[in-house]
């Protein structure tokens, strides 16, 4: 079984930022799976689907991005996921837009919702699919710049990253992290544009 994370913030305000891209890519995956509706459980709105044979949680924690890995570890308990068959979705500034990257493990990067999950699984064998959403121009702060919903300059970029991750954490599923891995970061991106 897996646990497929997205994080984001709870609420319709945030439902367009740039932070709330795995709340995205998992509405897309429960969309392509036919996953029932999402049910609060847990600290967050879950759900159970298929994806190649094998049983998923679809999950989106409620609680905010920094305190996201409260739902996670207590859906990963429940249902005795090991973190190695845990994939979270998020957004990445240090991605410029639209490139998506696959990780096994690592630190947290100054991402608050990576840093409580590790903090509150007690591991950072998770999976992560980072989904570039660029940095912000000037000396906007950060902050600002990811809790903004995407651009209309961004807007067909987005959407385009937000199917190619949903492809990545099916890919994950069906043939392994180390496989897709290999050729979600190899693969360039074409311009846009």
């Amino acid at each position: 079984m897996w646990l497929l994370v997205g994080l984001g913030n709870p609420g319709p305000k945030y439902s367009k930022n740039r932070h709330n891209i795995g709340f995205m890519v998992v509405d897309e995956l429960a969309r392509r799976t036919r996953a029932d509706s999402f049910r609060g459980k847990f600290g967050a709105e879950s759900t159970t689907c298929e994806v190649g044979g094998e049983r998923c949680v679809l999950l989106k924690p409620l609680e905010y991005m920094n305190v996201s890995g409260r739902s996670v570890q207590r859906t990963s308990a429940f249902y005795q996921i090991e973190a190695k068959e845990i994939v979270v979705v998020h957004d990445e500034i240090d991605l410029p837009m639209g490139t998506l990257r696959v990780k096994v493990g690592g630190g947290h990067a100054g991402h608050n919702g990576l840093r409580s999950i590790v903090q509150d699984l007690g591991s950072s064998d998770f999976v992560r699919v980072r989904c570039g959403v660029g940095r912000p121009a000037g000396s906007r702060p950060v902050a600002d710049f990811v809790l903004d919903d995407f651009g209309k300059a961004d807007d067909v970029e987005a959407k385009i990253l937000i199917q190619e991750a949903a492809d990545a954490v099916e890919e994950i599923v069906k043939k392994g992290a180390l496989l897709t891995m290999n050729k979600v970061n190899a693969r360039k991106r074409p311009e846009v544009g």
